[in-house]
């Protein structure tokens, strides 16, 4: 098999089993419990594959001097926290948070989630699969905007399962939850698509990896945030 060859066959390879991972996977009644470890495991996996079929650090974004995060991925990250605090902060804009899943927990159980569960977890595991293996085994095969679609679209596709549980534990019927999951996969898709350009612009995934945590950890802080100031209002 020559290289072009492999090089699609990782690709392709890597797309099916990305949306697959969360939406079989997650079914498991064992998942939640085990979901920092897995995903970590997961993250160590995915990187030993892709140096495996040749990707080089250079290419995953993980080369000398990828970690500067620049000023575009600066301004997106500081952009969305303070639409966080003013969110959080508006008496008209607060039922937005209004997420059940982190509502009610405490204060020691949102810093496990905004500090342990959510940059390991979630955005180291989904920036490195994504930003990382997916769209670099992607552009050695296809035009880079190309890669870009393509990595966005297997993201959506990923949160359909977390979509529609989401829209369950907030009280949607099973038919509402169903008839969101379009929404919100076209949204989780435009998202990976902001994520993926921040990619290609700053040459590496930590500009990426600080929006994303920005955007996961700053929305479950300031959703519970929100929580308190209606109990205590």
């Amino acid at each position: 098999m020559d290289r072009t060859a492999r090089d699609a066959g990782f690709a392709f390879t890597a797309c099916a089993a990305l949306a697959a991972y969360n939406n079989v996977l997650g079914r498991a009644p064992w998942h939640d419990r085990w979901y920092v470890p897995l995903n970590a495991c997961a993250t160590g996996a995915a990187l030993s594959l892709a140096a495996a079929s040749g990707l080089t650090a250079d290419e995953l974004g993980l080369g000398r001097g990828a970690w500067r995060v620049g000023r575009p991925g600066s301004g997106w990250a500081g952009a969305t926290a303070a639409g966080w605090l003013l969110i959080a902060a508006l008496p008209a804009t607060r039922p937005v948070l209004g997420d059940k899943r982190v509502a009610g927990l405490g204060g020691r159980a949102v810093a496990y989630q905004a500090l342990v569960r959510i940059p390991v977890g979630t955005v180291l595991w989904e920036e490195t699969a994504f930003r990382g293996v997916l769209q670099a085994a992607l552009r050695r095969v296809m035009h880079k905007n190309a890669a870009i679609v393509a990595t966005s679209a297997v993201f959506g596709i990923w949160h359909i399962r977390p979509t529609v549980q989401a829209l369950r534990a907030n009280g949607f019927s099973d038919e509402q939850a169903i008839a969101g999951v379009g929404a919100g996969v076209a949204a989780t898709a435009a998202a990976g698509g902001l994520l993926c350009w921040l990619r290609e612009r700053s040459g590496g995934l930590a500009a990426p990896i600080l929006l994303h945590l920005v955007t996961n950890s700053g929305g479950a802080v300031a959703a519970w945030a929100a929580r308190r100031r209606a109990c205590s209002s």
